[in-house]
């Protein structure tokens, strides 16, 4: 059953990690290392099951496969999780020795921070590993990847609007955030800017709070995410979101968010969308720009948000060319991003066969 499970997602190596004295039990996937390293963050997630946090991190490191090819970006794709509640069950010593199981990977996995993790965390496992990325800016890192992220996210949704209207103009677009965590609220920012309408929901009362301080924004409830009639659907928290149950009720003619395998059911549920009529500007493409914004840490390079911001544009003109490949092939605006992301994976894996 679990190397079923690895077939199924096609990953090089999985790392299960237990250390009694801290609490740690973690998993790591390296995916694919064909274009270079894989890289992902650190999620710490208070998991209902080993089973479902085996799950979540095949997916997001496949994900970040197809994410660093997307963007050109010369790396592989790799995730981990830690299983516990980061509010109450993160420790200094805890986090340390996930430094020291991604340490023993020698450099095939490199880690960054996601959800539940934070830049002082990053620094802890700093201490124990050198392959880390995420760092502070005054620890000569790059800093908080998530408005560079949330940039990204933007820049997408901004060419999904152009591919459906003609325009890519927000103002006075009607568009619901599903989550106001930081990418949601950098998103919310951006959005606001630009004269934006923005419906917001999350589960944590402070993040809606603080968002609702910041910006005139709409608070709505989570029965009102999916039926609320709006321009846009962003979901900006966990994956999955993306289903049977709530694509009959989206009430929305663009899905494009930060969140991560938005679509449970890549098949099925992009064509879905079609037959609604919805458009997808598909996830691993317009959250890109975390990956982007730390590759500076990893090429070694001094960091400059205006370089980051840059290669984030680009994101612009991949979501159009996919959404124009999926219209004249037929095919769900997923399927087109899969085929690009492959394409490069695959040229890259045939060049190394002949080194």
């Amino acid at each position: 059953m679990l190397f079923d499970k690895l077939t199924t997602y096609d990953h090089e190596q999985v790392l299960f990690c237990n250390d009694n004295a801290t609490g740690l039990r973690a998993i790591i996937a390296i995916h694919n290392t064909t274009l270079g390293p894989s890289l992902g963050g650190i999620r710490m997630w208070n998991y209902a099951s080993d089973e479902e946090a085996l799950t979540d991190v095949l997916r997001l490191s496949r994900g970040m496969t197809l994410k660093s090819s997307a963007a050109g970006l010369n790396l592989g794709g790799g995730k981990a999780v830690i299983i516990g509640d980061a509010r109450t069950q993160k420790s200094e010593a805890l986090i340390r020795r996930m430094g020291k199981f991604v340490n023993n990977l020698g450099g095939k996995y490199i880690a960054a921070e996601d959800v539940g993790m934070t830049e002082r965390d990053m620094i802890d496992v700093r201490a124990e590993t050198p392959h880390v990325t995420g760092l502070p800016e005054f620890a000569g890192g790059s800093g908080n990847p998530s408005p560079i992220t949330a940039y990204g996210v933007y820049v997408g949704m901004k060419a999904a609007m152009k591919h459906q209207t003609g325009s890519d103009s927000m103002e006075g677009k009607r568009v619901i955030v599903q989550g106001a965590g930081s990418v949601g609220r950098g998103l919310i920012e951006l959005l606001a800017k630009e004269g934006a309408e923005i419906l917001v929901y999350d589960i944590y009362q402070p993040s809606l709070d603080a968002v609702a301080k910041a910006h005139k924004v709409t608070i709505i409830s989570a029965e009102e995410v999916y039926t609320t009639q709006a321009d846009v659907y962003a979901p900006c928290a966990l994956g999955g979101t993306v289903n049977p149950d709530t694509i009959s009720q989206l009430n929305c003619s663009i899905v494009a968010g930060a969140a991560n395998n938005q679509l449970l059911d890549e098949v099925r549920d992009g064509q879905a969308l079609i037959d609604r009529g919805i458009i997808y500007a598909p996830d691993f493409v317009i959250n890109a720009g975390g990956v982007i914004n730390i590759i500076q840490e990893v090429e070694g390079v001094a960091y400059s948000k205006e370089r980051a911001l840059s290669m984030c544009d680009r994101i612009y003109d991949t979501t159009l060319n996919i959404l124009k490949t999926a219209d004249s092939s037929g095919i769900t605006p997923h399927e087109a991003a899969l085929k690009i992301a492959q394409a490069r994976i695959d040229a890259i894996g045939h060049n190394r066969l002949f080194m």
